[in-house]
Parts: C-alpha cells; structure tokens; sequence
C-alpha cells in the first residue's frame, strides 16, 4: 500500500518539512550494499597511519571537529585554495594555518576508496569514521558512525574564523560556542576530553605558563623548559602531560591538578558551572567514554549534505 511507503508516513512527512529530502537521514549501514569494504579499508589505514606517528590520530580527530563546526560535516575544510578561480578555503583560516594536518592520510584513504567503489564514499564520511578509528587506535571508546553525507562544493573561511574555540577562551565564551551548534554544557565537557591526546604549539599557551597564577607550578616549569618566554613559538608540548597519546581520562585528572595546558582547558576546572562535570569524568572514564561517543554522534550530525545536495568528491582537496 502507498500508505505504508515511509515517505508518505506522518513521521517522513515531518521530516521532509525540515530536511526537503526523503534521503536526508544518515545511516550506519549506509555502504552496506554500494561499497561493503570501504570501513575496513579506511579502519586498516587510519591503525596504519597511527602506529607510524600516534600524533596523527589526534590530527585526524581534529579534522573531523574542525570540519563540523564551519557549516556542518561536510568536509569544506579539505578544500585547497585555488588562485585560478579566486577561492579561497577553510585551511588558511586562523584556527587551521599552519595547524591542522593529516590531510594526506585522508587523501590516501580516498584513493584507495575510489579504487574499491569509485564515486561511492564522500570525503566527508571518511572524515567522520577516521575520526571514531583514530581514537580507537590510541585506545580509546569506539561509538557507531552515521553515514550518508555528501561533500560541500563551498568552504568558508570567515565561518572558520569564527565558528571554532580558541584557547584563549574563557569558560562562558566555550559554553556559548558550543551552544551555538546546539550543544550542552556538559557535551562541551565531553568533546573536550578529546585534548587528552594530541600537542599543541608554545605560541598558544605561553601565556598561560608564564602569567596564570591557576596552574601547578612544577607543571608550568617543566613545560617552560620547552616554551621560552620568547622564541620558539612552534615547540609543541602534549595537550595531556600524564598520557599524552593514549585516550582516556586524564586530561581531565589534569584539570582537577590545574595542569591543563591551554587556558580554555583549564577554564573547564576553575570553580565555575562545570567543575562538577569535570570531577565526573576524571573518576570515570567509563562515563567520559559514553558521553564522548554520544557527542560524537551528535557533531557528526551537524547539518550534513544528503540526497542530492553537494556531490561525491573524486579528490577530496577539489570539487569534481
């Protein structure tokens, strides 16, 4: 019967109302019938990519964050500038100059993607899925990956310039942002915790090493030994002292210890609204892992391209 046919259904109806697509929900079995190996392929090279270099997995996380908060996941942010056509993209904005890496990772997964199911897997879920397999890699939760995106023929660079935290941020500025793309205070907290793996640079934290007074004082020291007070602006530290590149709880154990290393860490434990949540997570790492997986799902949610919005990239730095 017609009836019974989902896009005629009370609910289906709704949905076309917000999304104009009968194709607009994501799915985790998605490729499950246009390209079946595609999740062990890119699984098998992200594993790959992180036992080379651990740090990748955190560079592929964030790829993954940065993408989602410019405009939905939709994989803008691998977009190259091209002069030739005066566009210019996400990479070069603040946040990302010099910055986000990993892009050749991703770009090796697509080749061996498209050599398996050619014009099948957008580059924006190959993003969402390396992210959910980095993390798994250094050991931390796995969560199931919602799939059907397809990939921007746009990026925008003043978006990303305004869209993504910064670690000069205070504690209400973070809760605002992510407020802004429709997230809690305490998924904030959660999506956080992905600072317990991954490095960041002296410039962004010199500062807080030298000049705040809410930090161990042992710890400010023995990251001073690697970001003088001037120079060596590009000497990275780990984001998380006491593990730096398995991920679990600790980053927020940290806190708790006032040795967060950026100043937006530590505004998450500075006797403000979230200080609880933070004590949560530094006691259970079970409850962080869940929360995490949960948030995860919901960023990679975030106003993706279904049905016949944008396109399959061939070449993940270009549109086709």
């Amino acid at each position: 019967m017609a009836f019974q046919s989902h896009c005629f259904s009370l609910w289906f109806f709704v949905m076309l109302i917000f999304t104009g697509s009968c194709s607009a929900q994501l799915s985790s079995n998605y490729y499950a019938k246009t390209c079946p190996r595609a999740l062990s392929v890119i699984r098998a090279a992200v594993h790959s990519a992180v036992a080379k270099e651990s740090r990748m997995g955190a560079s592929l996380l964030r790829l993954h964050f940065h993408d989602c908060f410019v405009n939905g996941c939709d994989a803008s942010v691998l977009l190259d500038d091209d002069d030739s056509s005066n566009f210019t993209g996400e990479k070069s904005a603040g946040p990302n100059a010099n910055s986000l890496r990993g892009f050749e990772v991703i770009d090796a997964i697509k080749t061996q993607v498209e050599s398996i199911c050619p014009g099948v897997v957008s580059c924006a879920d190959i993003l969402a899925v390396t992210a959910r397999d980095s993390v798994v890699a250094l050991g931390g939760p796995s969560w199931t990956v919602q799939l059907g995106r397809r990939d921007s023929t746009t990026a925008s660079f003043s978006n990303a310039n305004t869209d993504l935290a910064s670690p000069l941020m205070n504690l209400d500025e973070l809760i605002s942002l992510f407020s802004n793309k429709g997230f809690t205070a305490k998924e904030m907290v959660a999506l956080s915790g992905a600072h317990t793996t991954g490095q960041a640079r002296c410039l962004l934290f010199r500062n807080r090493i030298y000049n705040e007074t809410n930090i161990d004082s042992a710890f400010a020291k023995s990251v001073q030994s690697n970001c003088p007070s001037a120079g060596g602006g590009d000497n990275l530290s780990a984001l998380d002292v006491t593990s730096p590149v398995v991920f679990d709880n600790a980053y927020f154990k940290n806190l708790v210890n006032n040795k967060g290393l950026l100043h937006s860490d530590q505004q998450l434990f500075n006797g403000g609204s979230v200080d609880s949540q933070v004590t949560t997570y530094s006691n259970n790492p079970i409850t962080f892992y869940a929360d995490f997986g949960d948030a995860m799902v919901k960023m990679g949610n975030l106003s993706p391209l279904t049905g016949t919005n944008g396109e399959i990239r061939t070449n993940c730095r270009k549109v086709n």
